[in-house]
């Protein structure tokens, strides 16, 4: 099966998960990650897995993937899944062709920058110093953004161990009727600042995809006078550069949505906590909720505390992945340079350009 067939298969897929909510980059992601699971164990998936739990794990791998898809047709799962199945063959032999094909372009490339070796280095390393200039802004306001939406979270959840501490000194009677209005807004304040939380991490790395369009662009004027005739390789190994760089800044966007949700799912319990123990028994309540009124503070805080910690270097770590992907470019442009093994993210973003391309003309023939 070639790799034009996929867009047979993908074609099936799109049509009938067409009014669903799935997305290219789903798609892609549920192809790609089965392509590396095999290719990462080749030798026990092909000689120790039957066909019949390649089909079940494929069948969990698709349903877990898009489980927004409800019409899926019966006899179009089944092409679907031998499809997947033989897509790894297929993409590991593409690999190899894409590996000497990238082997052989960068060779070419080399011999013809090389009379101007140093003037090329010069240039890559004067535009790894700008990408330091233009993220370091980045880096800061991110930091800035998690700290400020940590103490603002800190200060609206505060009040709630307050209010209930003095509801307990206060003695009054229906003490259960009283305090379950907290339980809820507890709740419903943990929901709603983990929400805007997200709502002002995610453009920081939105806007991060545009400076790195913006410092390839230059990149590739700054090279070009010296890449004349091999301006086709060069323009393939600054595309495949940009690539693992914007895909460092989707999996950014992605590691601060993650990780505050996790904040959520951390703090939800104590709301959820204190729900439990106003259904006890009223005569035991005051004495159950003392401990916990008293500790609720402190621990929220601590939890708040270690996602600030955690996610407040984010930037400066993302930063240096980015100074690293420039600095291989210079390495692998270099006339030293050793053999390179950076063939599959080519074979990556083909794959993820042709979902692309494949769901953009489904939805012109819907349209």
């Amino acid at each position: 099966m070639s790799l034009k067939a996929v867009t047979l298969a993908l074609a099936l897929l799109a049509i009938t998960g067409a009014h669903a909510d799935v997305s290219a980059q789903q798609v892609a992601d549920v192809v790609w990650n089965y392509f590396t699971q095999l290719t990462s164990n080749a030798k026990e998936t092909m000689e120790q897995i039957q066909q019949s739990e390649i089909s079940k794990q494929l069948n969990t791998l698709f349903q877990d993937n898009l489980q927004n898809v409800n019409s899926y047709a019966g006899d179009v799962q089944k092409k679907l899944i031998p499809f997947a199945t033989e897509l790894h063959a297929k993409l590991s032999q593409d690999s190899e062709k894409l590996k000497e094909q990238i082997r052989q372009e960068l060779e070419d490339l080399r011999l013809k920058l090389s009379p101007y070796a140093n003037e090329v280095q010069q240039q890559i390393s004067k535009n790894i110093q700008e990408l330091q200039l233009k993220l370091s802004p980045y880096a800061e306001e991110l930091r800035g953004q998690v700290n400020q939406n940590a103490d603002l979270l800190r200060q609206q959840l505060a009040p709630y161990a307050q209010e209930l501490r003095d509801k307990l000194q206060e003695n009054v009677d229906g003490l259960q009727a009283a305090l379950a209005p907290y339980a809820e807004q507890l709740q419903q304040q943990i929901d709603k600042n983990v929400a805007d939380m997200k709502e002002k991490l995610a453009p920081l790395a939105d806007e991060l995809q545009v400076k790195i369009d913006q410092n390839m662009e230059e990149l590739r004027k700054q090279l070009a006078p010296y890449a004349q005739d091999v301006q086709d390789k060069l323009n393939r190994q600054l595309e495949g550069l940009s690539f693992q760089m914007k895909k460092g800044a989707k999996d950014l966007r992605a590691k601060l949505s993650e990780s505050a949700e996790e904040l959520r799912l951390k703090l939800n319990p104590y709301a959820e906590e204190l729900k439990e123990k106003l259904r006890t028994d009223a005569e035991g309540l005051r004495q159950s909720l003392g401990p916990y009124v008293e500790g609720l503070s402190g621990q929220m805080e601590q939890k708040i505390e270690e996602f600030r910690q955690t996610v407040g270097p984010y930037g400066e770590a993302f930063n240096k992945q980015l100074v690293q992907k420039v600095e291989e470019m210079r390495q692998k442009l270099g006339p030293y340079a050793g053999e390179v093994e950076d063939h599959l993210s080519f074979l990556e973003k083909d794959v993820r350009d042709m979902v692309a391309a494949f769901f953009s003309t489904i939805k012109q023939i819907e349209n």
